[in-house]
């Protein structure tokens, strides 16, 4: 295998890794980061909802889904799958957190971007999880971010349509302080337990999700204010009820 992937491959093993921040005694960056600024909202306690679907049923009947029902995701619905995707559990402060998906050296990398198309009580716009706080942020976008989204995403028609789009945003140094450049590779494991735990969310509250890995970059950074370097996005998927 030749190419850029091989090229990380083996620039990322530990025979080629530095010593990493931590060891060099840097300090650890920040457990979270507003993408922004904007007014909060409270979010309900997501212990209000109690799927009746077990777990076997949902691994069981999850598919990936394009499209969706009109009806909106009720608040305690939202706040039930951000809670399932980056729930904090535990914090112990200026070091870790302890949260509802597994990450690697609990480093939990990622803020969550959310796209509102049709969520009660909540005005279209997009958001960013303050999982810290439990609370939505609203962030200072373009009328037309739904739109612009679903082109970034190479014109996936679900992105607009859907009731959300979760858009996970990797902060780069909070996993690579700790592992030096490997901790790349890591970023992109702790997305795929983030959304899966989305997808079996979703089932278990009538509603469906379907996982974007193909998206411009630079379109996407450009919209959320992103560097692409330090802060981007690596994942993304829509939901919507059935």
């Amino acid at each position: 295998m030749e190419g850029i992937g091989r090229e990380f491959l083996e620039r990322t093993q530990y025979r080629h890794l530095p010593p990493s921040d931590q060891q060099r005694g840097i300090p650890q960056p920040p457990l979270d980061v507003r993408l922004g600024e904007g007014a909060t909202i409270d979010l309900p306690d997501a212990a209000a909802i109690d799927p009746p679907m077990t777990l076997r049923e949902a691994i069981e009947t999850r598919r990936s889904l394009r499209e969706y029902a009109d009806p909106p995701l009720a608040p305690g619905e939202l706040a039930y799958l951000l809670w399932a995707t980056q729930g904090v559990s535990r914090i112990l402060p200026d070091r870790a957190t302890f949260r509802t998906v597994p990450s690697a050296g609990a480093r939990h990398p990622f803020e969550t971007v959310l796209l509102a198309n049709r969520v009660s009580d909540l005005a279209p716009g997009v958001y960013q999880y303050l999982a810290l706080h439990h609370r939505l942020m609203r962030l200072d976008l373009p009328a037309d971010a739904a739109e612009r989204m679903a082109e970034a995403c190479l014109g996936q028609t679900m992105v607009r349509q859907s009731a959300a789009t979760f858009a996970w945003v990797a902060d780069r140094r909070r996993m690579t302080w700790r592992y030096g450049e490997r901790g790349i590779r890591y970023l992109f494991l702790d997305a795929g337990h983030v959304c899966q735990n989305l997808c079996l969310a979703a089932e278990s509250i009538g509603a469906g999700a379907c996982a974007i890995g193909a998206f411009d970059d630079e379109k996407l950074c450009r919209l959320l204010g992103l560097d692409g370097a330090e802060r981007f996005v690596v994942y993304l998927a829509s939901i919507g009820k059935r």
